[in-house]
């Protein structure tokens, strides 16, 4: 057994003891997995797997390590839930393995992913490709083009002209095709390579823009390197599904269908889980496993400004989903009046009342939130509006890991990938607070693994504060 270490712990603040308390609560049931490693619990282990290597979908985790984790704890098949579904890799394991699945999703992103996946499960290949003979054709010999692409502020001259042009030529012969399930793959393609025809890079929080592109780029210039030309890639991409697409490939895409399992569309349910998961009804599922937003300032809002334009999403539509998601960024607002409505009008008063009553009576996330206040007012956080975040962001996690106990049968496990956060040199132990909150509420904490390697502070935190991993976790809680 590794024992993980008490870095979160720091001594120029006043208050470091209730974390030391809950550190010895828990130390005997962290572990660490040497079978884990930071590629499989994420989405890199999937860049050769078909599907996902057409879109570069960070967020999600990959299919071996669902299959690790079901086959360790629920070898036996039932019904699973992702509440953050992301591009629905659960889902699409689970249902190879012929589990009842269901996922929820916020991100337009995310449920059109789902959506040109069981697009590709219903296209004949050699119908597909007669139709991309076709469609090159049309292109070619039509130039009328509507402007599809409209854009908000952040995105606006993300676009080489050329490549805007061309794009919005393609998608407007794209509603000429008449199959459906062609016109979204062909869609899709071009959905899977706006990064790389744009000025932009994801970076984390935001978009960063090459300085090529003629707009505010900050202290630094950034080149992004080959800025690719859209025809030329998204030709390949096409390739790319074709190939994939072929059943001499033997890929996994298609195993449903080949082993003859008689199963479902996983279900995938639009919104967010705050909103969706109080409405399900309980003793539904027999495990859980998901991944949520990290406590880490990443929003998803920008760093996918491109993709969401592309599917129609306007300045207002964006806003509005920044403030929906689960909070993980510093622009989020607080939501308290937003699930007190939601539990009043499913008659669930008490319950909210509940979940209150745990959140603000925890001891360490009283201190955390003490300890985030006293370095704002002292100057030591980059952004005021962290202490907030944070906040929140363990509050709303609290309903859901409530809703999660709920649904579960008993006996149902739940697996959840998550990372702790640092922020001023402090470290914030996501892994006990939402493990103590889930014990709080019913759960049995089985075991915290932990990767045998953590997540590095960054370049400034290092400078500031000295090297200092943060440790990356899997929660087994059962019901």
């Amino acid at each position: 057994m590794s024992e993980p270490s008490l870095s979160y712990v720091n001594k120029n603040v006043l208050f470091p003891s209730e974390r030391e308390k809950l550190f010895d609560q828990y130390k005997d049931i962290f572990e660490t997995d040497y079978t884990l490693n930071r590629t499989l619990v994420s989405f890199q282990a999937n860049k050769k797997e078909p599907f996902y290597r057409w879109f570069k979908y960070k967020e999600g985790f990959s299919k071996k390590l669902i299959n690790y984790f079901i086959e360790k704890y629920h070898p036996s098949k039932g019904h699973i839930l992702d509440p953050f579904a992301g591009s629905g890799a659960t889902l699409f394991a689970a249902r190879e393995k012929g589990w009842k699945t269901t996922g929820i999703e916020i991100l337009p992103i995310g449920i059109y992913n789902v959506q040109a996946r069981l697009s590709a499960e219903k296209v004949s290949l050699e119908e597909f490709k007669k139709e991309v003979n076709s469609f090159w054709k049309s292109f070619y010999k039509t130039s009328n083009s509507n402007a599809v692409i409209q854009h908000i502020s952040i995105t606006r001259g993300a676009f080489p002209e050329a490549n805007e042009n061309n794009l919005n030529h393609y998608l407007t012969c794209c509603k000429n095709v008449v199959n459906d399930s062609i016109r979204i793959l062909l869609e899709f393609a071009a959905f899977s390579v706006l990064e790389e025809i744009s000025f932009t890079r994801k970076d984390g929080q935001y978009l960063r823009w090459d300085s090529r592109a003629n707009r505010s780029y900050g202290n630094t210039e950034f080149n992004k390197g080959e800025i690719y030309d859209f025809i030329k890639i998204v030709k390949e991409k096409i390739e790319d599904i074709i190939v994939d697409l072929s059943p001499a490939q033997n890929f996994d895409l298609f195993a449903p269908k080949e082993i003859n399992i008689k199963i479902s569309d996983p279900e995938i349910l639009k919104g967010s889980s705050l909103e969706v998961l109080p409405s399900m009804k309980s003793n539904t599922f027999d495990f859980v496993m998901t991944s949520p937003p990290y406590c880490n300032r990443y929003d998803y809002t920008r760093t996918y400004a491109l993709e969401l334009i592309f599917l129609n999403n306007n300045d207002d539509d964006v806003k509005k989903l920044r403030q929906t998601m689960l909070t993980c960024t510093v622009e989020n607002k607080e939501k308290l009046n937003y699930l007190a409505n939601i539990y009043s009008e499913l008659n669930r008063a008490s319950d909210f009342d509940f979940i209150n009553s745990i959140y603000f009576s925890h001891p360490a996330m009283s201190e955390i939130n003490d300890v985030l206040s006293k370095l704002n007012e002292l100057g030591k956080l980059n952004n005021s509006n962290i202490p907030r975040m944070v906040k929140n962001y363990f509050y709303e996690m609290l309903f859901v890991i409530f809703e999660l106990y709920r649904l579960l049968k008993k006996g149902g496990v739940v697996v959840m990938v998550n990372d702790n956060v640092r922020y001023g040199g402090e470290e914030i132990p996501v892994d006990l607070i939402m493990s103590d909150f889930a014990k709080i509420i019913g759960f049995k904490i089985k075991k915290i693994w932990t990767l045998p390697t953590g997540k590095g502070n960054s370049s400034q935190q290092m400078g500031i504060h000295g090297r200092s991993e943060l440790r990356k976790c899997v929660y087994i809680w059962e019901k």
